[in-house]
């Protein structure tokens, strides 16, 4: 079975989310895909890596090492997007 016959839109690939099984287990993050991968540690169940800070309540927090809920899931951390612009975004941008 492929991936294409689970999810059949759109709507499907954005709410997709890994499961806590998948990121409990001790694979290591080298064994995962890049999605499932970001999607566990948003989730909080593995250890962010990166040397990255963010401002959590009045501080300046480094990230890298600890286990930090984002935004989507009830955290701390902001939600920058993965920058990628919708074709309606990109349309009303050009004419300007």
């Amino acid at each position: 079975m492929r991936i294409d016959d689970l999810l059949l839109d759109e709507f499907d690939l954005e709410e997709w989310r890994a499961t806590k099984k998948l990121c409990t287990s001790g694979k290591p993050n080298s064994a995962l895909g890049a999605s499932a991968l970001a999607s566990c540690k948003s989730q909080g169940y593995r250890k962010r890596s990166g040397r990255k800070s963010h401002k959590i309540g009045n501080k300046r927090v480094k990230v890298g090492g600890k286990k930090i809920r984002g935004a989507k899931y009830g955290g701390p951390l902001p939600h920058y997007g993965s920058g990628s612009v919708k074709k309606s975004k990109r349309k009303s941008k050009k004419k300007r």
